[in-house]
């Protein structure tokens, strides 16, 4: 049951230029695709034209080959989780997912079941009887689950559910998440702002910025091989080490793939440290250099206020093109910038 997104153009009412444009998506039947990408870049307006509660300006959304595209959101059977729960004060747990089922034509003991059914799915059978104001935020969430589950859609659609946990809860969720990702074999569209989410929960992962795909693939495939700058800088904590060249092309290293020794054949530089910041496994150091600052991750513990000269073996470097895409290794001339993702 793929969703497929072809050609989708969206301008809200009152504005000329278009917050998506030409987006073609293909979100796999049973995959956990994650929309991933800063504040603006259009995923959850992507997620809301799936989900029918943004018109579509051109283009079109099927779902198992049919076109949604014009379809009342109530009549293609997805299931929307929001960040902010959605759920009824003043209903039981119980209460919420039974009301969402009283419109399906079931009869009284089929509703039971499923009751139980999803209750003991999302760990919520000994809160049954509890009021939403009973519950912590992360039972809140999950009744909101729940009441999604039981109405059995044909996919998930979910937007920063998470985002109001505290850190220890949205770990939890995260790992809650996954057993029922795997135990009701669907398909999952999760947005998030939140890489770590991403890698962690997503079969797939797409990466979006200023309404497009910058890349999509698995969740190695976008850490290990990012096919341009944007990629490469906003995935990875902290992300890669960017050098622009003479030429015009760049060269890029993970923090991770920085050392303070190595050998006259590795790619190295003179660098002053600046910051050092303890991360318990590791240590996230900020340099100063000719090129600009850079960020270095390493087990191993520098001296403070020390010149070092840092070494980036040949395996770990990677080249993009003047179109700030990923190229095959070429000569290093000049240096002449360092770029950061925040900037």
């Amino acid at each position: 049951m793929p969703i497929i997104l072809k050609d989708i153009k969206k301008i809200y009412p009152g504005s000329k230029e278009p917050v998506i444009e030409g987006l073609n998506l293909t979100i796999k039947d049973g995959s956990f695709t994650v929309l991933l990408g800063p504040s603006g870049c259009g995923k959850t307006t992507t997620l809301r034209m799936i989900a029918g509660l943004e018109d579509v300006t051109e283009g079109t959304i099927t779902v198992d080959n049919t076109d949604i595209t014009r379809m009342e959101p109530g009549d293609r059977n997805l299931a929307m989780v929001f960040q902010n729960y959605a759920i009824y004060p003043h209903m039981s747990v119980k209460g919420n997912i039974e009301f969402g089922l009283k419109n399906y034509k079931m009869t009284k003991e089929q509703i039971a079941q499923r009751i139980k059914d999803v209750l003991e799915l999302t760990g919520l059978t000994e809160f049954a009887n509890r009021m939403p104001n009973q519950l912590s935020g992360g039972q809140r969430q999950r009744v909101a689950l729940a009441r999604a589950i039981s109405k059995s859609p044909k996919a998930f659609l979910m937007d920063e559910p998470l985002s109001n946990l505290d850190a220890k809860l949205r770990n939890q969720m995260r790992s809650e998440l996954i057993q029922m990702f795997k135990q009701m074999e669907t398909t999952f569209v999760y947005v998030t702002h939140d890489q770590v989410e991403a890698l962690t929960m997503a079969t797939d992962i797409v990466v979006m910025h200023n309404g497009k795909i910058m890349q999509q693939g698995s969740p190695k495939e976008i850490y290990r091989n990012p096919q341009n700058i944007f990629v490469a800088q906003f995935i990875g904590d902290p992300g890669m080490n960017v050098f622009l060249l003479d030429d015009g092309n760049y060269i890029g290293f993970k923090p991770r793939g920085l050392r303070s020794s190595g050998s006259d054949r590795d790619f190295s530089f003179e660098a002053d440290l600046l910051t050092s910041e303890f991360l318990g496994f590791d240590y996230q150091y900020t340099f100063e250099t000719g090129m600009g600052r850079i960020v270095m991750r390493s087990i191993d513990e520098l001296e403070p206020d020390n010149h070092y000269r840092l070494y980036v073996q040949d395996a770990d470097l990677f080249f993009f093109d003047k179109d700030q895409n990923v190229c095959e290794p070429f000569a290093i001339g000049g240096l002449k910038g360092v770029y950061h993702a925040d900037e």
